[in-house]
């Protein structure tokens, strides 16, 4: 509970911004000093560039780190090199970008199977956490799978 009583000029640090004499920022930032030379930093050293590393044409330098676990490769590394040639303000850039995460999930779980692992969709995808905290929305979700799958057999069955 707050006390309206208390004096707070006593607690130390409370109010230090008030006094607009001793305020930089007050009415608009002060670039002198140390909060100029902010930008004045020892840049950290290059990364090695010895993987494909797709870059935005909006920022044509190599940033200082970089992951390099998963270079593009197969369909959706097609898909985001389409992606990266075009600006990061538009769809052509972004939509892309997620068709390539969902394609890579498919080229994941082939790759596993080319191995001689079968993945553990199930597991993978969370569906025992959704059984325990979302049974409705799991329950909604398999329905609309059920319906949209029905429905694409059956067109394809009327087309042979």
């Amino acid at each position: 509970m707050v006390n309206d009583n208390q004096d707070y000029k006593k607690i130390p640090g409370w109010g230090m911004d008030i006094d607009l004499e001793n305020e930089p920022t007050y009415p608009m930032k002060n670039y002198t000093g140390d909060d100029h030379k902010r930008s004045d930093y020892e840049r950290s050293e290059q990364q090695p560039v010895n993987i494909e590393l797709l870059k935005s044409n909006e920022r044509p330098r190599t940033s200082a780190v970089f992951g390099t676990s998963v270079p593009p490769s197969g369909l959706s590394g097609m898909i985001r090199r389409y992606a990266f040639k075009h600006s990061e303000d538009r769809y052509r850039h972004w939509i892309p970008l997620i068709l390539a995460d969902r394609v890579n999930a498919w080229e994941g779980i082939f790759e596993d199977l080319r191995k001689g692992t079968i993945p553990n969709i199930l597991a993978e995808r969370g569906y025992k956490a959704e059984l325990k905290y979302n049974p409705v929305g799991l329950a909604k979700s398999a329905l609309v799978v059920l319906v949209v799958g029905t429905l694409a057999i059956k067109y394809i069955s009327k087309k042979k």
